[in-house]
């Protein structure tokens, strides 16, 4: 992490101020695979303050976060801890895919960025957006670059181009060009594109 943010301060004026205005913070990993995709399914489309509560109830339920666990769990079973049908499908393939080993964590190490995305959104409820915080925030993955993501977005527009709105297919040219600078430390970059809109760190 301090090598990332010696060469990303080095490669971009900008960052280096954002960098400087941030001290001592870090990314950290949490969770297993199984309970960070679960809980990212958990939260979609709705508060913080519900994700929470309904991941209480679905955790105390199940027991143990595990995917032969889920699969126990008979679907009413799970909706009556706040899920949806369709969150409860799309939990319950979650854990299908790894248990049948379409999805295996202990490839990972082996596996390139692209081949683990392609691997996650076969899961339904999985897109690229969520299968890049998991790239990020889990397997703490360097160089990711979240296109799709408003959140970086908007702290280029605030940083970068003095607020002027990034729409289209024209902002991910230009972010993609200005992210050239930070490679091979993208992740980390936005991580502090991030902290420039809000200093304390999301966890997922």
């Amino acid at each position: 992490w301090d090598g990332a943010v010696r060469d990303l301060a080095r490669a971009d004026r900008t960052l280096a101020r954002i960098i400087r205005q941030h001290p001592g913070l870090h990314l950290a990993r949490r969770g297993e695979p199984f309970t960070t995709l679960a809980r990212a399914i958990v939260g979609q489309q709705i508060s913080v303050k519900a994700a929470e509560s309904v991941w209480g109830r679905f955790s105390t339920c199940c027991g143990e976060l595990s995917p032969k666990a889920v699969l126990r769990r008979r679907a009413t079973t799970l909706r009556a801890c706040g899920l949806s049908d369709r969150k409860v499908e799309y939990i319950r393939d979650l854990a299908q895919h790894i248990v049948s080993g379409r999805v295996d964590p202990a490839r990972y190490a082996e596996q390139d960025d692209e081949e683990i995305i392609a691997e996650l959104i076969d899961i339904r409820g999985i897109g690229r957006w969520t299968a890049e915080m998991f790239l990020i925030f889990n397997l703490l993955r360097p160089n990711v670059l979240p296109l799709d993501d408003l959140g970086l977005l908007k702290a280029v527009s605030l940083n970068y181009f003095d607020g002027a709105p990034m729409t289209g297919k024209g902002a991910r040219a230009q972010v993609t060009a200005l992210a050239a600078a930070w490679e091979p430390w993208r992740s980390v970059a936005t991580w502090y594109l991030w902290r420039s809109l809000d200093p304390l760190p999301v966890e997922y």
